[in-house]
């Protein structure tokens, strides 16, 4: 069953990020504000990309070829163990806990990496190009944690 291994979140009080890694500070639970993100996180600005969401499968490749991948080191604030990110396609709706209490979140586009990836990383972004995971909005904000189950529950129309 897929579920969430991973919350980090930017905290947007005292912000300075350091030169040579994100900054992420993991947590054990948080609450996604709809149309926003991980509430107190500065990243959540923008709406259609308020949440970096990685694979756990994906996430453990990139450790074997020497990525720094411990929480939040690719840019990532959440990441899901179980789910075949391949098979996912934007506009497609994942529910992040129980319906009752969790979230809603919808993949806007596919993350690509940048020049902050490629210093702190060391690498160039084409050697990470359709392995970093989605941009997502929240469209149902709750309470999330890891461990929670992750299940698709809107898939994408093609040609939408």
């Amino acid at each position: 069953m897929a579920h969430l291994t991973s919350i980090v979140y930017c905290p947007a009080h005292d912000y300075q990020e350091p030169a040579d890694q994100y900054l992420r500070v993991p947590v054990s639970n948080a609450d996604l504000i709809a149309g926003h993100g991980i509430q107190g996180d500065r990243k959540g600005s923008n709406p259609d990309r308020g949440l970096n969401v990685m694979s756990a499968e994906i996430l453990a490749e990139l450790a074997r070829e020497g990525f720094m991948t411990g929480p939040g080191q690719m840019g990532e604030q959440l990441v899901i163990a179980g789910l075949d990110f391949s098979t996912l396609a934007p506009g497609t709706r994942l529910q992040l806990g129980q319906a009752a209490g969790g979230a809603v979140i919808e993949f806007v586009k596919n993350r690509t990496g940048c020049e902050r990836f490629e210093h702190i990383q060391g690498r160039p972004r084409e050697t990470v190009a359709g392995r970093v995971g989605f941009m997502a909005s929240v469209v149902s904000g709750g309470r999330i944690k890891v461990g929670d189950p992750v299940s698709v529950v809107t898939e994408a129309v093609p040609g939408d």
